[in-house]
Formats: C-alpha cells, sequence, structure tokens
C-alpha cells in the first residue's frame, strides 16, 4: 500500500481539505453575493417606485388645486406646503414661490425625472433631489422629493454587505484551517502506523473510533486487509514447516540410500535405486501437487466443461473404489435421490470426489461403513471412522496440512486443498461436519 508521507513540519494548505475549504468557500461567497445583490437590486427598485409614487400623488393634487382655486389661492398653497412630503416650486412672473429659490434648468416634465443638488443651511448642506415639472392652469409647478437619504441607506446597506461578505470568507477559511488540521493529525496518526507495518508490525491496527465517519470506515476496511495478511503470512510459514517436516524423511532416505549404493554390493543396486526413485517420485510429485493446485486456484487451467449426470459420477466413484474398500474390508454404499446435471470438467471433478471417498476408505478405519449419498444437487460422503476434530475441520483444507493421525499414511497433505479449489471453481461449497460418529463430507453444486 502506498501512504502519503506527511512530516511533521505538514502544510495544511497542500491538504484536499483545505482545497474542499476554499471552493466552499468561493462557492458561499458567490452565492451570498448573489443574494445580497438581488436584495440591493430590490431596494434600488423599491426606492424608484416610492419616489414615483410620490410624485405622481404630488402631481394629481397641485393639477386639481389649479383647477379649483384663484392663482392668489395656488400661490398661498404653495406657500404653505410640507417640505417634508414634498418640494414644491411655482415661478409666477420674476418670482419663485415655494420650498426653492430657483427653478433648474431643463427640468423634464413628469412622469420623467432629473436629479438635482440644492444648498440648505443645515448640517448637511447638499441635498439630492429628484423631480419634474407638472403642467397646471397657472404654468408648470416643479415637485421634487428628497433621494439622498434613500442614496445614503444603499451605501451603508452596501458597505455591510461586503463586510458580511469578507466575515464570511474569512470565518470560513479558519475554519477550514482547523479542519485540516485536525483530519491531517488523524492522517499522521495513521502515517506513523504505516511505517511501523512496512518495519515488520503486522499486529498493528489503525485505530476506530465512535463518529464512524469515513476514515473510520476507511481505517476498517485496512485492519482487514492487515488481518488477512496476517493470515496468509502465518500460513505461508506453516506451509514452509510442513514442506521442511514432509520433505525431510524422504530427502534423509534419499541421503542414506545415496552412501549405501557407495558401499554396497553390485547385486543390490537395482533394489536400491527402485527405493530412492520411490522416495524422490514422492518429492516430485509433492512440488507437482502444489503446482497443479496453484494453477487451478489461480484460474491459469481452463476447464472443459460439458453436462455431467451426477448419477452416472457417483456410479463411477462407486465402480472405482470399490476395491480398496474391499481390501481394507470395508463396505461401500451407493445411495441416490432425485437427478441433477452440472457443467463441469469430468476429470477435474471425478478427481476431486474421489480423493474424498479415498480419504474417507484411508482413515475411516477396518470394517467402517462409507456410504456415497446424491440427491439434487448435493453429494455426501460419510463414514463412520474417527472423524476429524471440530478445531481442526477448516483447516484441514490449507496447504500442506496433515493432522498427526494421518502422517502415518503416505500423501502430499494437498489432497483436500485441491478438493476445495476444483470445487471452487465448479461453483460448489464442501462442508465437513460430524456424522457421530464419523465425518460427513457435503458438497452443494
Amino acid at each position: 500500500m502506498q501512504v502519503i508521507a506527511y512530516g511533521r513540519g505538514i502544510n495544511p494548505y497542500q491538504s484536499s481539505a483545505w482545497r474542499i475549504t476554499i471552493v466552499f468557500s468561493v462557492l458561499v461567497t458567490l452565492i451570498i453575493g448573489a443574494l445580497l445583490f438581488a436584495l440591493y437590486q430590490q431596494l434600488v427598485i423599491e426606492q424608484r417606485y416610492q419616489v414615483t409614487e410620490s410624485l405622481k400623488a404630488e402631481v394629481q393634487r397641485y393639477q386639481q388645486l389649479a383647477k379649483s382655486v384663484s392663482r392668489q389661492n395656488f400661490a398661498r398653497q404653495i406657500e404653505a406646503t410640507d417640505s417634508k412630503a414634498a418640494l414644491v416650486a411655482w415661478k409666477n412672473g420674476d418670482n419663485v414661490i415655494g420650498a426653492l429659490s430657483f427653478m433648474p434648468d431643463e427640468m423634464p416634465y413628469l412622469p420623467r425625472t432629473k436629479d438635482f443638488p440644492i444648498l440648505t443651511a443645515g448640517p448637511d448642506k447638499l441635498h439630492i433631489l429628484t423631480g419634474g415639472l407638472v403642467k397646471t392652469r397657472y404654468g408648470p409647478v416643479l415637485i421634487a422629493s428628497r433621494t439622498d437619504h434613500f442614496a445614503s441607506l444603499i451605501d451603508k446597506f452596501v458597505s455591510a454587505s461586503a463586510t458580511a461578505v469578507m466575515l464570511t470568507v474569512v470565518f470560513a477559511l479558519a475554519l477550514g484551517f482547523l479542519f485540516s488540521k485536525a483530519i491531517l493529525r488523524r492522517l499522521i496518526h495513521y502515517n506513523r502506523l504505516s511505517k511501523q507495518i512496512e518495519q515488520g508490525h503486522y499486529n498493528t491496527r489503525l485505530p476506530v473510533s465512535w463518529r464512524n465517519d469515513e476514515f473510520d470506515i476507511l481505517a476498517q476496511k485496512f485492519n482487514n486487509v492487515l488481518d488477512t495478511l496476517e493470515n496468509n503470512l502465518t500460513a505461508i510459514r506453516g506451509i514452509t514447516d510442513n514442506i521442511a517436516h514432509d520433505l525431510r524423511t524422504p530427502l534423509s532416505h534419499l541421503r542414506i540410500g545415496i552412501e549405501q549404493l557407495i558401499n554396497s554390493p553390485t547385486d543390490d543396486l537395482p533394489d536400491h535405486c527402485a527405493e530412492l526413485l520411490e522416495e524422490l517420485d514422492h518429492c516430485l510429485g509433492t512440488f507437482d501437487a502444489m503446482l497443479s493446485l496453484t494453477r487451478i486456484e489461480e484460474g491459469q487451467l481452463a476447464l472443459e466443461k460439458q453436462p455431467i449426470e451426477l448419477h452416472h459420477l457417483c456410479h463411477d466413484l462407486r465402480d472405482m473404489a470399490e476395491a480398496l474398500a474391499e481390501v481394507n474390508e470395508q463396505t461401500l454404499l451407493l445411495n441416490l435421490g432425485r437427478e441433477f446435471s452440472v457443467q463441469a470438467d469430468k476429470h477435474l471433478l471425478f478427481q476431486a470426489l474421489f480423493n474424498l471417498v479415498d480419504n474417507a476408505i484411508k482413515y475411516s478405519g477396518t470394517n467402517a461403513t462409507i456410504e456415497i449419498r446424491q440427491n439434487a444437487n448435493r453429494i455426501e460422503i460419510v463414514d463412520n471412522g474417527p472423524g476429524i476434530p471440530d478445531e481442526h475441520k477448516e483447516k484441514v483444507f490449507d496447504r500442506l496440512v496433515r493432522l498427526d493421525p494421518s502422517r502415518h499414511h503416505k500423501g502430499t497433505g494437498l489432497g483436500l486443498s485441491m478438493v476445495k479449489a476444483i470445487l471452487t471453481r465448479h461453483n460448489a461449497t464442501v462442508k465437513l461436519s460430524d456424522n457421530n460418529p464419523g465425518l460427513s463430507v457435503t458438497i452443494d453444486f
């Protein structure tokens, strides 16, 4: 497994969490900016609407007033107008009557408007007005409304919005920095433990917290891989020990035989050579079986599948093994149920099943009863021998595993491993269980 080497002087700005924070901050800024811009536009529209409605009401008022009063009373009404509602000016001859002392040039007629400034004596000397002219019976009247306070409100809104966006970005980046530091702290711890594993401490495991987040899920998966690796390493050590144990005896025999050949008379050479060849064939057979098992397990051996009736297969097993059972004074029975057909390599499948029957004959003892049962997609090979202890039922399928009581029988310790590999390639399962007494081997296709 390739592990990213984070050192003590880690830079959080190079982490994925920081990059995600940057992207998130940009998105949040864009969203907030879009919302504030939409609100700004709404404020501007609302300001224009209020000014327009105010001017429209004043237009109707002074048009009606000009129709109903005399010119003198019209002038009095303009002079008495409250400047808080609207600023009104009317040019009566050379004099300007109203809230303004002058009439701005080039003012349009309402509803068209124009902005113009005025100077006052108050603290805010410069005011911005928005207005236009209205036609009356006594001449054009200027009606205007102050809009600088609206502009000031909008300026404050823009300033507050900019501050809010900046604070949001700073807050998001600060949280992102702390978040990336917290994540990288866990990654650094994982990296430290991974280095321990690289140094051969295969019992090291990554911590899993109560949060059950993605790091905990990854740590759990990594720990499962480590469990499998440790089990495989243990199995390899066991296999090498078994190889050394099983091949030491025949190789020692070969060495002793060669020494005897050197010192033996010529007439004894054929007998010694035959014994040496038998021992050598046993060693070569063990290695050939291991190579064949590897090819089957890794799918390197192509299967020549064809339809096979389990009835016929079980009959062939009984016919082939019957003579071996008679030699051991055993009874071999065949019990067939409902027929079932499978797509299988006939040679390999027969080899696997015969190996199971041969083991039952070999280890169940004299006068034992062995039965081959078949019903639909299940085949059972049952005996009433000594059986196998529960703690060894799964172990016997490992390579070169031979239980101590079986070591006086000649073999490679690869038979059941080959059986499981062949059945697995045929999508079948094999299970060992107690027959009380004896052993029951169940194969389900």
